[in-house]
């Protein structure tokens, strides 16, 4: 669940956004643009990190109606054993997806990521979870997500191959994962992959 102040930081920061998209009055952009300034400035104490660094993390901030970001993850088992990716930007392993691209919807989107980053085809076979990201333990963050996850069935027999973003790519028994990279998933999802897939889970 996501520390109490991060959930309001965030959401001071999706008001100022929106009232900054709309508002036409200029003593009211002011005010909402102060809003802007303390929710950045709360959401880089809670992290950590330089405050310059937060409003590049939103490339929509006050571009309209501020609305959570759309993750796409895709879980390919087989043999008992899960596809993942390493990613090249922590070190760490995951489910191949990222955020959800204009023009396409979410299964085509799942479809695409899992060819770029783990070099395989597929077809999105069904949606398993659907999961607000600040309401689980995946590490916090100063956006807000949902999480789509779906199980995929391959349509080739191509070696699995790491893309541009990763550093490897491997099958996976679910009673040895590797380390996980936390901001993107957690041992739960794969759990209910093989679940919801049939295939025997280890909790």
């Amino acid at each position: 669940m996501e520390d109490l102040w991060l959930s309001r930081a965030k959401r001071l920061q999706a008001i100022a956004s929106t009232g900054l998209g709309f508002c036409r009055d200029p003593f009211d952009r002011e005010r909402y643009q102060e809003i802007a300034e303390i929710a950045h400035a709360m959401l880089a104490d809670i992290g950590n990190v330089p405050i310059d660094r937060i409003p590049t993390l939103l490339s929509d901030f006050a571009q309209g109606y501020a609305t959570p970001k759309v993750d796409v993850r895709g879980a390919v088992i087989e043999g008992g054993e899960i596809l993942l990716v390493r990613e090249r930007s922590d070190g760490r392993w995951t489910l191949p997806g990222g955020f959800a691209d204009v023009g396409r919807s979410a299964s085509e989107n799942v479809v695409k990521e899992i060819e770029e980053e783990a070099g395989v085809k597929v077809r999105a076979r069904t949606l398993y979870s659907l999961r607000h990201k600040a309401k689980r333990p995946y590490e916090p963050d100063a956006r807000d997500f949902y999480k789509m996850f779906f199980l995929c069935d391959r349509l080739d027999r191509a070696l699995p191959q790491p893309g541009l973003e990763t550093l490897d790519v491997g099958f996976f028994p679910p009673d040895a994962l590797p380390e996980l990279s936390l901001g993107r998933i957690i041992a739960k999802d794969i759990h209910d992959a093989f679940a919801h897939s049939g295939e025997i889970v280890f909790d």
